[in-house]
């Protein structure tokens, strides 16, 4: 003990010697300030002397982030446009210095090999300290105990028990020390932040509800009952196994196709259907947008140049119905829907027998003129049909083959809900023309058709067939009837292409032939006429009662005339030649005088008998090329536009000027007459003029 004092007190005496001789050594004028010491202000001979009121002046200067060195006036190709065009924006930022580095990602393969490498070298530092550090203490310890052990080792024990734990010292200090891995915190995150978010409140809803409705159900199983069951299923077993090896394996391979197919038709139906009505409602939006200008014009615009016309109108294009699959298919019928006013029925076919291919019946609505409401295709052309004024979604079609077909708009089927067959009494030429009747004493739907078979047969919806009744079989008067070696005598058959039922009297028709003539036929009598008209010299294309005149009736030919007939009489009142086949006729529904006529040339002709009795109040090309040829016309039931259709497949929707739907004009204290009664008394009026002429002459 007293050896370790007289050690400090020796450093302490050093370390004062050292501190006297540091004093000792410093001078006066080394320990001084340098800002205590004076400084002369030395100024250049150009500057310029201010005084104190300049010097006080304020001068303000704005830093923009603008660079003044950069260009304003860069120019560049542009290929778009194909000119050079003035850049607008400029990058304004100046670069004073940069330099390379080389970082590494800590999580890399590299970055963790430096890391352990300078763990390890620093470790190895640190534990060379310690054992350094640690064998000094070591030795001065030594030395007093090598003297106490000396002087006081009686026994032979303590003194054994000290060396086994110096060596156990020796050992730990030798062993290599286990570097501590040091955290290396990122230079970048400069601080650490933390809040504290407010937590919301729990809530907890409930709602009642009625519980489902439930229903016991309880029978009892019986042996036998049980043993029926078990025998229908082996029953049907078997016959599913005879229909299998009955079937050949390419029968097979269609129907698993087919069945493939359906599934996916109807995974897909699902899905669309369950947008099907917004769709719809969308699709009109956006034409009505898309064809606003015209839907504008369909209900507002009016002709002022038909004031300054000598009592002419013009026919202004509107919509234009179109298809891609009817593209080469001529319109062969159309028809107006009895309770929705916009919607129309295209039937579309070929009049070219010698290029007879598939048919196709669609539905436009002048809400939607890009797409048909509905579409059906058949393997065979369709020539006519008809819609049911009491069920609008029944539509009757009469195809090229002679079948006749019913199709129900609600069930959007391809393939029509009734088809006559040739067990059923179908046609065995083309159907010309179809027309529906009131239903019969059991309340049965009915309808008529004509062919050039010669038959005119009556169709009849019993339960879920069609039965077929013929009317009445036409034959060519005066022919010569000719004797087989059997004796059997052959008439000549008169061919049907068209007809039309009395407005009031129910049992009386009218039917036009390929030879030209036209009968007067009833329901009651098969063998008989009651009257027959030597009409034109060529086929007879159409034949229509006036909607107003009971009397009054009007037939088209592809002689190139119309004649207005009174059934009284067998001379035609009005002749018009239009110097091209007449394709079609229609009555206007708001006026007893006012037809319309198309023919092959592309033009629609557009007469008022009260207007002008000897020619057309309207001559107009409808079509855009001359080699299309118009195919049929009809009224709208109660707008003023018109609908004609093109061998092309093209309908055109038209609005007839003021001049062509003239109404009574107001006199002066007198209320305007309106009405049939009107109506028939103005085309009386004009028939009375004829007759007398025809009696005079």
């Amino acid at each position: 003990m007293p050896q370790k004092q007289t050690r400090k007190q020796s450093i302490s005496a050093t370390r004062g010697a050292r501190k006297r001789d540091e004093d000792s050594g410093t001078d006066v004028g080394d320990g001084t300030d340098e800002w205590s010491q004076s400084r002369a202000t030395v100024r250049p001979p150009d500057q310029l002397e201010l005084t104190d009121a300049e010097l006080k002046e304020e001068f303000t200067r704005i830093l923009t982030a603008n660079n003044p060195h950069a260009p304003q006036n860069i120019v560049r190709y542009s290929f778009k446009e194909g000119t050079y065009k003035a850049i607008g924006f400029v990058n304004q930022m100046a670069v004073h210095f940069s330099q390379v580095g080389n970082l590494i990602p800590k999580d890399s393969d590299e970055g963790r090999r430096q890391h352990y490498r300078a763990e390890l070298a620093a470790g190895s530092q640190e534990s060379a300290k310690v054992v350094t550090s640690e064998t000094e203490v070591l030795e001065e310890e030594e030395e007093p105990k090598e003297a106490e052990t000396e002087a006081g080792s009686q026994t032979d024990v303590p003194a054994a028990a000290a060396e086994m734990t110096e060596k156990v010292v020796e050992e730990e200090l030798r062993a290599p020390v286990q570097p501590k891995e040091r955290k290396l915190t990122n230079q970048f995150n400069f601080s650490e932040r933390a809040s504290q978010t407010f937590n919301n409140p729990l809530r907890d809803r409930e709602c009642q509800m009625e519980p489902p409705p439930r229903t016991n159900f309880s029978a009892t199983a019986n042996q036998w009952e049980i043993y029926d069951a078990y025998v229908d299923e082996l029953e049907k077993l078997e016959k599913t196994k005879e229909k299998e090896k009955t079937k050949t394996p390419v029968a097979k391979k269609t129907e698993k196709m087919a069945l493939r197919k359906l599934t996916s038709m109807e995974s897909q139906s699902d899905d669309i259907t369950k947008v099907t009505q917004a769709a719809k409602i969308v699709e009109r939006m956006v034409n009505q947008n898309t064809y606003d200008d015209v839907a504008q014009d369909f209900k507002y615009y009016e002709d002022a140049a038909d004031e300054y016309r000598d009592q002419e109108g013009t026919l202004l294009p509107l919509w234009k119905f179109q298809n891609d699959k009817a593209k080469r298919l001529a319109v062969t019928a159309l028809c107006w829907n009895p309770k929705y006013k916009d919607l129309f029925a295209v039937g579309h076919g070929s009049y070219d027998f010698m290029k007879q291919s598939r048919g196709m019946l669609l539905l436009y609505s002048m809400k939607n003129p890009s797409f048909p409401e509905y579409i059906f295709s058949s393997e065979s052309g369709i020539m006519c049909l008809d819609m049911h004024v009491d069920h609008p979604y029944l539509v009757v079609v009469g195809y090229y083959d002679g079948n006749v077909a019913i199709y129900n708009l609600k069930k959007p089927h391809s393939q029509p809900c009734f088809r006559s067959t040739s067990k059923s009494g179908k046609h065995t030429d083309p159907v010309w023309q179809v027309k529906w009747q009131k239903d019969d004493m059991d309340h049965n739907l009915n309808f008529f058709s004509v062919s050039s078979d010669g038959r005119i047969v009556s169709w009849t919806l019993v339960k879920s067939e069609l039965v077929h009744i013929d009317v009445i079989k036409l034959k060519v008067e005066g022919s010569s009837t000719t004797e087989t070696p059997e004796g059997l005598q052959l008439h000549t058959v008169g061919c049907g292409t068209a007809f039309d039922f009395h407005r009031e009297i129910d049992y009386m028709f009218l039917v036009g032939t390929e030879e030209g003539k036209i009968y007067k036929c009833s329901k009651s009598y098969s063998s008989q006429f009651l009257d027959t008209y030597d009409a034109h010299n060529m086929a007879v294309d159409a034949v229509i009662w006036n909607p107003f005149h009971t009397k009054v009736f009007m037939s088209c030919s592809s002689d190139w005339t119309v004649k207005i007939w009174d059934h009284t009489i067998k001379t035609p009142m009005f002749i018009y030649d239009l110097n091209s086949a007449v394709g079609d006729v229609a009555w206007a529904p708001y006026s007893s005088t006012v037809f319309a006529a198309v023919t092959t040339d592309g033009k629609a002709h557009v007469f008022d008998l009260a207007v002008n009795k000897y020619e057309a109040i309207c001559n107009q090309p409808v079509v855009a090329k001359k080699k299309n040829k118009i195919t049929h016309v009809q009224f709208n039931p109660i707008h003023p536009i018109i609908i004609v259709g093109d061998d092309r497949g093209h309908i055109t929707c038209l609005k007839l000027s003021p001049n062509l739907r003239k109404m009574p004009k107001e006199k002066k204290g007198q209320e305007v007459q309106k009405g049939p009664a009107v109506e028939i008394a103005k085309l009386d009026k004009l028939l009375n003029v004829v007759r007398e002429v025809k009696t005079k002459t």
